[in-house]
């Protein structure tokens, strides 16, 4: 396991666009990611973020065709689809009860809770419950990537795919929104994506005081 301080993770990560063909990625290594992509903040912690891991090589060349043929699909040791739950606050009831249990709150507070966050996405509708599911799903997918950088892992966030031909593929239901797809894999150092101009602070930063 490697481990870094965050800043040198935060210096080190870079979108990869080519990874050393044939490397694979673990079950276990994955999960290893995932323990800490658990730990991501999402609204009201509903945990909007699923994600659809892509490791098997013929099932990978397939979805390739769907993602513009890109070779770092090919040569990725797993395309990883981040998924968003339009429909995550209908699991309020299941994520709050062990707080009940524990006595972090009491049944008044439990159903308050709950009824609040019912009616803070079924009173702002469809559209809402849409971008929640991308902005709570991005939030896990930045985690994932930085978890990975820890480890050791190289990634690509991407968007260049076809939405609905991969909703078909792999049957994925109508409630979650495709937020976006990562590559992960080891970079091929030969071929190594140096980072881009990056704006200094005062052209992004302005403080009200």
């Amino acid at each position: 396991m490697i481990n870094k301080n965050f800043s040198e993770i935060v210096d080190e990560r870079r979108s990869a666009n080519n990874f050393e063909e044939g490397v694979k990625i673990s079950k276990d290594e994955l999960n290893e990611i995932f323990k800490e992509v658990a730990l991501a903040p999402s609204c009201f912690n509903l945990q909007h973020a699923n994600y659809l891991v892509i490791n098997n090589d013929s099932l990978k060349e397939v979805f390739r065709e769907k993602a513009c043929n890109q070779y770092k699909v090919h040569t990725a040791s797993a395309a990883i689809l981040v998924l968003g739950d339009k429909e995550a606050y209908k699991n309020a009831e299941k994520l709050y009860e062990p707080m009940k249990w524990l006595k972090i709150m009491d049944s008044i507070q439990y159903a308050q809770t709950v009824d609040a966050i019912y009616k803070l996405y079924e009173s702002r509708g469809e559209s809402f419950m849409q971008e929640e599911a991308v902005r709570n799903g991005a939030l896990s997918a930045m985690l994932f990537m930085l978890s990975a950088k820890n480890k050791g892992w190289d990634t690509c966030p991407m968007i260049g795919f076809d939405r609905e031909e991969t909703r078909k593929l792999f049957k994925i239901d109508d409630k979650y929104e495709i937020v976006l797809l990562i590559t992960i894999g080891k970079e091929d150092q030969n071929n190594k994506r140096f980072r881009g101009y990056r704006k200094p602070i005062e052209e992004f930063v302005t403080y009200i005081e």
